[in-house]
């Protein structure tokens, strides 16, 4: 694909099972410790076979087996021990990214373990090809016995666009082309969206929005895509700040390398918001996208500017480079003039949460103790792991400035992440609400998940919806 094609087919590669295939090769799943009872099982040009090539069983290892006539019978993956794979996650992967090309059938594996290894596996198959030819992994995979395919392929669409909305530099994903992200997604599954652009935004009263963006060359605006039309509301709100140069209090050139992933928030709620509407989950959604620009020019927000929100709240401007809260506020204040069931945020927000948690945990915040559990619950089930901060109200005077109500930048460098959380909810007007401030990126190669952009988080939603909506 030509680096001027759209982003919108490469984010829609669907990675699936194999089906209708005669004859997989199987493949079994051993652990270490069971090498030695499953190999006196097998015939003894098999243990012969497995014996020279010292294969053990280790985590991610693997081994082809070959018959009589020389071609391949069966196939091993090392699955390790315990303590190795409470290391990590999605351990066929790197399975699947060693076998050669062709269909396998796993075996040895119960349905709770095989959901996880199979979504890895199809994960395994992803790469971003949109600028220059790349591949993935080659072994497709049946669908193992006693798990739910569709949902798993789902699931993987959802998190491919995630990533490629994420990878796509700002020059191809600004605010025009997230807007067409987003217009394809409706389209497709029959949403209905509504777009404020530019000066719209202040008459609409989303000052916060229009006053973070209106330095860019592309215009600022605020996405509203609705979907359903029975069950309870779920709005989720993406932080769609297509590039951040930190504005006036610039960022240096070391911390805006990885700014195209500042829309992060965004991305991964549009793939939630697939897997959602491709599972037709008996809910009405709304999904809220303030999709700007934080750049400079004459017409940029000046430090110690104070700026009026959506919902009457001053704010002081103490850097400029704290715009995420800005365009989350006046989207959350909208999205709570809906009286949602629940309302979730995911912004690429703090750098204090990376130091917190490191970049494969997503912190969250939520007051309610029950959508917590859900959330924990399905973070647990889908591989998907969150870790829950806590909205500290002692720290609340750390963001009243005094000359304004709000202060966008508190002084003094502790709690980063809490207070921009604190700072969000001020705006959720008393929805129930948890706030996802993740790092969208992995920035080192592990199994199902290359260098690059990432979802974070809503696996984990995604699985706890049905006990936190009770749906």
């Amino acid at each position: 694909m030509s680096p001027d094609a759209s982003p919108k087919a490469d984010a829609q590669t669907h990675l699936t099972f194999a089906r209708d295939v005669a004859d997989p090769l199987p493949l079994h799943v051993i652990e270490a410790g069971a090498l030695e009872t499953w190999l006196q099982a097998q015939p003894d040009a098999v243990r012969t076979w497995v014996t020279a090539s010292g294969f053990e069983a280790g985590l991610g290892a693997s081994l082809l087996v070959p018959g009589e006539a020389g071609a391949p019978v069966m196939a091993l993956a090392g699955y390790g021990t315990a303590d190795a794979r409470a290391r990590g996650r999605f351990h066929l992967a790197a399975v699947a990214a060693a076998l050669p090309e062709g269909t396998y059938r796993l075996e040895g594996m119960d349905a709770d373990r095989a959901e996880e290894e199979a979504l890895g596996w199809l994960l395994a198959g992803y790469s971003f090809g949109r600028y220059r030819t790349q591949s993935g992994a080659k072994a497709r995979l049946v669908s193992p016995e006693g798990v739910d395919a569709a949902r798993i392929e789902a699931v993987a669409a959802g998190e491919v666009l995630t990533r490629d909305l994420i990878n796509t530099p700002a020059n191809d994903m600004g605010p025009d082309a997230l807007e067409g992200a987003c217009a394809d997604l409706a389209e497709r599954f029959g949403a209905k969206m509504e777009v404020t652009r530019g000066e719209d935004l202040r008459a609409q009263n989303l000052p916060l929005i229009h006053a973070v963006g209106r330095a860019a060359a592309q215009a600022p605006r605020l996405i509203d895509m609705h979907w359903g039309d029975t069950g309870p509301t779920l709005t989720l709100v993406g932080k769609g700040v297509c590039f951040d140069t930190g504005g006036l209090n610039l960022k240096p050139g070391s911390s805006m390398g990885l700014m195209k992933k500042d829309m992060g928030g965004a991305a991964t709620v549009l793939g939630l918001a697939q897997m959602i509407m491709a599972l037709e989950l008996p809910l009405r959604l709304r999904v809220l996208i303030p999709a700007v620009e934080n750049s400079v020019s004459a017409d940029a927000m000046r430090p110690g500017d104070i700026l009026t929100a959506r919902n009457g709240k001053t704010v002081e401007i103490n850097n400029t480079d704290a715009e995420g809260r800005l365009v989350l506020a006046d989207a959350l204040t909208l999205g709570a003039e809906g009286e949602p069931g629940l309302m979730v945020s995911m912004a690429t927000l703090t750098g204090a949460a990376r130091v917190a948690v490191g970049p494969d945990l997503a912190p969250y915040y939520a007051d309610d103790a029950a959508l917590a559990a859900a959330i924990e619950s399905g973070a647990a089930r889908a591989a998907d792991p969150v870790w829950r901060m806590p909205f500290h109200a002692p720290y609340e005077a750390m963001i009243e400035p005094g000359i304004a109500d709000l202060d966008n930048a508190p002084s003094g460098g502790f709690a980063g992440s809490i207070t921009a959380a604190l700072f969000l909810r001020r705006f959720a007007g008393g929805t129930r609400y948890a706030h996802f401030d993740i790092y969208g990126w992995n920035p080192s190669a592990a199994p199902a998940r290359p260098k690059g952009g990432v979802g974070m988080g809503a696996r984990a939603l995604l699985a706890a919806l049905p006990e936190a909506l009770d749906l």
